[in-house]
């Protein structure tokens, strides 16, 4: 009952957010000796433009995977007399430092390079296969020491990424909301606040991501590039830190899942692809009306609103059967949005999906 993905928890000790945000990090590190960055080629390249300090690293880079096997690699190559893990970059680098953490025993900050998921705030991974298929959701005895997100580098970070990450965020509230009322949870005043941080997750996004990313483009840090920023890292961190798995993943989470048995998609970003499962859910929820508002917003911020924009153009039935059948297997969380979930509502859904978008 008390294990770690059923105890609402805190996000980071500190959340640092702002232009010229990677100047606080050598404050941050004082009492550290022996700082390691996990990190990637791209993600180090930014860190060294932005960061000014004086602090030396030692560097370790990931192999891409977001694997335990990599975690245990870094650990065992670089992590003698290691004191502190800096994780520096994307979601599935953040996710490895963590894992060498865990590891090592010590603390670990996380810096993200790009603005994709809420991994550099939540103590959670989504932890894959050395051959990139995903494995499982992994909880970390420790939070991060210090989140420090600068809008600077981020402002210069791919948009794509970003356009994932909002992707990724709105889920938060489609799949809590669902959870909840199942579950019937709105008392619970820990769930009641994952839901909340949920909703604003949602509103801010489809206030402000339009801003945010011509903000982007203009080279700008505005009030709608920072509030989107801090929506995708700590605002969505939120949910799953305090609704604990009633503000985890439904059926967006699950189809994303089930893309990894289909090659084609492994070149689409996380979020891009929980952005679509986001439409599938909520079709086979009968939630077309929603689904008929939020698509004009899909196609104005490049997210995925059918199997195209994933990738998937050929042998569509057969993947989508493939995808379905894993996204509606008992292992997998689409169930739980559902009282009967079945790869044939899976299947219903998506079609209806092609359908809708033609």
């Amino acid at each position: 009952m008390f294990e770690l993905a059923n105890v609402a928890r805190p996000g980071v000790s500190e959340y640092i957010s702002g232009s010229g945000a990677l100047s606080a990090l050598d404050n941050r590190l004082e009492g550290f000796k022996t700082p390691l960055i996990v990190t990637g080629e791209k993600s180090y390249a930014a860190f060294t433009k932005f960061y000014k300090g004086n602090r030396e690293f030692r560097v370790a880079k990931y192999d891409g995977s977001a694997s335990f096997e990599d975690m245990q690699r870094i650990a065992d190559e670089y992590g003698e007399g290691v004191d502190v893990v800096l994780g520096v970059g994307g979601g599935r680098v953040i996710d490895t430092a963590k894992g060498v953490a865990q590891n090592l025993n010590v603390e670990y900050m996380t810096v993200p390079t790009v603005i994709a998921t809420c991994a550099p705030y939540a103590p959670v991974a989504a932890v894959y296969h050395p051959d990139h298929t995903f494995r499982e959701v992994a909880y970390f005895k420790r939070t991060a020491y210090a989140c420090v997100a600068d809008l600077d580098l981020l402002l210069e970070s791919p948009k794509e990424y970003f356009v994932a990450g909002i992707g990724d965020t709105l889920a938060k509230w489609y799949e809590a909301v669902v959870l909840v009322e199942r579950n019937n949870k709105f008392n619970d005043p820990f769930v009641r606040m994952g839901l909340e941080a949920a909703k604003i997750t949602r509103d801010v996004l489809l206030r402000d991501a339009n801003g945010a990313l011509e903000a982007m483009e203009k080279g700008e840090v505005t009030e709608s590039f920072k509030n989107a920023v801090d929506t995708v890292f700590a605002i969505s961190g939120c949910v799953g830190c305090f609704g604990v798995h009633y503000g985890r993943m439904a059926g967006a989470h699950a189809v994303h899942n089930g893309m990894s048995l289909v090659k084609e998609t492994h070149s689409v970003l996380h979020g891009t692809k929980v952005s679509y499962g986001i439409l599938v859910q909520l079709l086979a929820e009968g939630k077309r009306e929603e689904v008929e508002k939020l698509v004009p917003f899909y196609k104005a911020n490049d997210l995925a609103y059918n199997l195209a924009c994933v990738n998937v153009t050929e042998d569509v039935e057969e993947k989508m059967q493939k995808i379905a059948e894993f996204a509606a297997s008992e292992k997998e969380t689409f169930k739980l949005a559902f009282d009967v979930c079945t790869p044939e509502v899976v299947v219903a859904a998506m079609k209806e999906l092609e359908e809708l978008t033609k």
